[in-house]
This record gives structure tokens, C-alpha cells and sequence, in this order.
């Protein structure tokens, strides 16, 4: 189980080169580039299981059964997923699934989009002078759950950072409960989409403002989402340029 990270290819680990160049099989999903893709083997069998919002082309289950069925009849099989696959990729869910049915799993972390956005855009997610704490939190949360996990105001008086996972769509509602929290107005926010890859873009705005400007400036998914006083400590002269893979978009 390998972790893709954000996108640029340059950010993949060397262990995770070498297990996608040496591998029989490989289940890949939709933020893995192209350019990462060009790295198996022509022997390689490559299935592609990628999901997006309303569009699953391959329930969880049946993704599930394929990786049994192929560890049968291959010798190396890489689920490479996006960014780390143990922070929201359900590469738990997999993992256990997997050892439940007696198969050995080897866990290779990546870097993560929330860490890998914030460090390209040149925002750290602690600073001495702003924040001694970071939250990673999904804005978007499974609907097979039967009521919200994320509790929001907890969340809003207990952290320094709050790095939001797939929030865009669900900006207009986290800032909601944000603000009821007790959050203040000038928070600052900032956007990030295709983080490490073409069409990189972000905003800085602030949390009564943040909404209006992403709807305004039309973005869309994967984009990441910060909060905090740490985005006031931005350092432009540090923001590597994104590369120039893009990401594919299979539905």
C-alpha cells in the first residue's frame, strides 16, 4: 500500500518509485498523474479504481475483493492511492481487509496533499509566533454515516491550524459552523487547488470573506483549505512553482 503524494512526481519517496517500477499489478486511484503511471513496467497490470464526488467507479467493497483476487495470481501488487494512503485514502479500511483474509500488507507513507499544499504555497502549519498545534480534518465526511463526526466547535477552540481535507464543496457550511463556534471573522483562510501540479492556484482571504471569493473565482476540487493565523506568515520568496503533470480525471 503506497502513498502517491500530492502529485508532482519529483515528491514521490524513493521506496515508492521502486516498488511502482517493480510491480506485477498495480490498482491506482484518480489523483495519481499520469507521469506517475508511466513508471510501471510494461508487464504491468494497471487497474484503475478511482473515485470522485457522485461518481464511484468502483464501489469500496469491490475494490476490496479485486486487491484478494490479485495478490492471488501476482507476485507484487501496489495499491498506490494519493498523498498518504492512511490520512483519508481508507487505506485502513483496506489494510484490515486484507490482513482479516490473511494477506501481509506493507504500509509506504507519502506525503500528504495538506502538508505538501501548505509548504508549495509557503505557509507553515506551526509557527513559534502563531501556532503550536495542527488539526487534519475531512470536510467531507462518508454518507454512510448516520449523523456528523467532525465536531466543529471543539475543533474551532482547541486548534491553532485546522487544515480541511476535500472542503470545498462544503466551504459555505464550515464556515458556518465555524463562525458559530466562536471563530473570529478576520481569521485567516486560504484555498489551495491542484496543489504541486498545473493549474496550482490559491486565495488568501478571511473566514467572513472566504466563501464569496471561491465562488467567485470558481474553485473546485482537490483544493485544500487552511484557517488560521499561520496564513498571515506566508513566505512567497519559498513557494516552489508547481510542476507541470497534471491530474487525470477519470469518471
Amino acid at each position: 500500500m503506497v502513498g502517491a503524494g500530492p502529485g508532482d512526481p519529483d515528491l514521490l519517496t524513493v521506496k515508492a518509485q521502486r516498488l511502482i517500477r517493480q510491480c506485477d499489478a498495480l490498482v491506482y486511484d484518480s489523483l495519481v498523474p499520469n507521469e506517475v503511471l508511466e513508471l510501471v513496467k510494461g508487464s504491468c497490470k494497471c487497474i484503475f479504481v478511482g473515485k470522485r464526488r457522485d461518481h464511484h467507479s468502483f464501489p469500496q467493497i469491490k475494490t476490496n475483493d479485486l486487491l484478494l483476487e490479485l495478490v492471488k495470481s501476482h507476485k507484487s501488487v501496489v495499491r498506490l492511492k494519493g498523498g498518504d494512503p492512511f490520512v483519508f485514502g481508507r487505506g485502513g479500511e483496506e489494510a484490515s481487509y486484507l490482513s482479516d483474509h490473511g494477506v501481509s500488507v506493507e504500509v509506504v507513507p507519502g506525503i500528504t496533499s495538506g502538508i505538501a499544499a501548505s509548504a508549495y504555497m509557503g505557509i507553515p502549519l506551526t509557527h513559534r509566533l502563531a501556532a503550536s498545534s495542527v488539526t487534519f480534518v475531512t470536510g467531507h465526511e462518508g454518507i454512510e454515516k448516520k449523523e456528523p463526526l467532525v465536531n466543529w466547535k471543539a475543533l474551532a477552540q482547541s486548534t491553532d491550524t485546522l487544515v480541511v481535507y476535500m472542503g470545498v464543496h462544503n466551504l459555505k457550511y464550515i464556515v458556518e459552523e465555524l463562525i458559530l463556534s466562536g471563530l473570529p471573522l478576520t481569521t485567516p483562510s486560504a484555498v489551495i487547488q491542484q496543489a504541486t501540479v498545473y493549474g496550482q492556484r490559491y486565495l488568501i482571504s478571511t473566514l467572513e470573506e472566504v466563501v464569496d471569493q471561491a465562488e467567485k473565482q470558481k474553485f473546485e476540487a482537490p483544493s485544500i483549505v487552511i484557517f488560521g493565523s499561520v496564513v498571515n506568515f506566508q513566505v512567497s520568496a519559498c513557494s516552489p512553482t508547481a510542476s507541470k503533470v497534471t491530474m487525470p480525471i477519470k469518471l
